[in-house]
């Protein structure tokens, strides 16, 4: 469906609902909202919307609705694959939800916090450590990514493992449909088996659907003990097997298992302040494994005592060493966390978000590699993630003295290398990126054209004029 162009007046109309004071118009305020991290994106926008309130969004998108004025929703502004990103055509109104960052209530007893959409993350899990209990959801860019943009790309992080991504970390929301209409469905309720589940439909949708303006989250007790390692071996066949180990003598109580090859370790130490090699000596691959327990420190201590013992034993170990304070814990997840921003200074990087079945992932680092340096026998292969959720950020570094722009065009050829072993694994080409504008048409190539009709019949039923961020996850225009 068409959209109509943003006159003068239609731009007063919509800054009237927020007032002047919560809109920006100059070129310098709004440009840094029109790029997205990596750069790949970039668009245009008249005007970007600072909502104070559910109620003024919901006025909002049923003025854009009415007009046909596109709207794009913006948290943090942190996503990697364009979501949040306008488009080139200047006529896309940027909606902030910088303003509306409340933590609404926290309930310790139900394990439960409400927060507004655009709370921050950071203070999610401050207000949770507040009232001794723990927001597990956890991100390198925590300190500024918010709850909104969390949940429409079903973020998962580094405590999958134990947690969940966010689909299962939360229990109700708050949505502003396109048409203006406000659904509250902010239930705290664990067990609700009343027809359709609405809450999914929004979760990872990227705010196509509607704006999220709030959620109930879900708490857990924090652990009581918590202990840290960082393991050195020779592959990610070694890691898998200890990893499976990890898993069986742990159990709920193993919530991270981060594989790193040795070239992340070396990016990171050269560019990263502060980080320092931790094992005397270089090994392959790195396994950074976190064991957090709810009863005694002494549990977790002993669990990962006997983890590392049983992997010396078989000989999986080359190395490893126990954080002995929290400090040296922080400072190994940082490691871990900087490792992306690490290959930035390195030139450019050929990104990919990719899942495949855990006991898959050894197989398919190795005909990934294999491919990738057959047709580029230079590259640089960063690949690193959460190997206990299969969830691998295959990413490619251009080679040494290479020229960016010239390494940057092979983009698609690199994806169709990596994805076409990934679904050959029956895996997924974006594990918590989203689709985004980036994978958009990649998404209509793989998925089963009944996948594709249904979400589209979903996508024009509750946005029939198609103003919620268009042209992103699915082409309709």
């Amino acid at each position: 469906m068409d959209h109509y162009s943003t006159s003068p007046d239609l731009l007063q109309r919509f800054s009237s609902i927020v007032g002047d004071a919560n809109v920006l118009r100059n070129e310098a305020d709004i440009s840094p909202r029109l790029v997205e991290n990596r750069g790949l994106f970039r668009g245009t926008s008249p005007m970007v919307l600072k909502p104070g309130t559910t109620e003024e969004v919901g006025q909002i998108l049923t003025l854009a609705t009415e007009t046909r004025t596109p709207i794009v929703p913006q948290t943090g502004n942190t996503g990697l694959v364009g979501g949040q990103t306008p488009r080139g055509d200047g006529n896309e109104l940027i909606l902030s939800l910088e303003r509306m960052s409340r933590i609404r209530d926290i309930d310790p007893v139900a394990n439960v916090i409400v927060a507004d959409g655009g709370a921050i993350l950071s203070d999610v899990q401050k207000a949770a450590q507040d009232v001794q209990r723990l927001f597990p959801l956890s991100l390198g860019s925590e300190g500024s990514c918010r709850i909104g943009g969390n949940l429409s790309t079903n973020a998962g992080g580094t405590a999958v493992l134990a947690y969940g991504n966010m689909r299962q970390l939360c229990l109700g929301l708050e949505v502003v449909l396109p048409t203006g209409e406000i659904w509250n469905g902010l239930r705290r309720l664990k067990k609700d088996n009343t027809g359709y589940d609405l809450r999914d439909l929004f979760i990872g949708a990227e705010g196509t659907l509607g704006v999220i303006t709030g959620a109930v989250l879900k708490l857990f007790p924090q652990p009581l003990g918590h202990q840290v390692a960082l393991a050195g071996l020779a592959s990610p066949a070694d890691a898998l097997r200890l990893f499976e180990k990890a898993s069986n003598l742990c159990g709920a109580a193993l919530t991270g298992f981060e594989l790193m090859p040795r070239i992340g370790i070396e990016f990171t130490t050269r560019h990263i302040p502060g980080v320092r090699d931790p094992l005397p000596e270089p090994h392959p691959w790195y396994a950074l494994i976190d064991i957090s327990t709810s009863d005694s420190a002494e549990t977790a201590e002993t669990m990962m005592q006997s983890l590392l013992e049983w992997g010396v034993e078989t000989g999986l170990l080359r190395d490893a060493i126990i954080a002995s304070s929290i400090s040296q814990q922080k400072a190994l997840w940082h490691m871990r966390e900087s490792m992306s921003d690490a290959q930035k200074p390195e030139g450019g990087s050929i990104k990919h978000d990719i899942s495949v079945p855990v006991s898959s992932v050894p197989t398919f680092m190795e005909k990934a590699d294999e491919a990738v340096l057959a047709a580029m026998p230079e590259a640089r292969i960063c690949a690193f993630g959460h190997l206990g959720d299969g969830n691998i950020h295959y990413n490619i570094s251009q080679p040494v003295g290479a020229d960016k722009t010239d390494f940057l065009s092979r983009w698609r050829e690199m994806n169709e290398i990596v994805h076409g072993i990934v679904l050959s694994l029956n895996g997924s080409i974006s594990a918590e990126h989203g689709i985004g504008q980036l994978k958009r048409d990649e998404l209509a190539r793989i998925r089963p054209q009944i996948e594709i009709d249904l979400m589209r019949r979903i996508k024009r039923a509750f946005d029939p004029a198609n103003i919620m961020n268009p042209g992103k996850v699915l082409a309709l225009d």
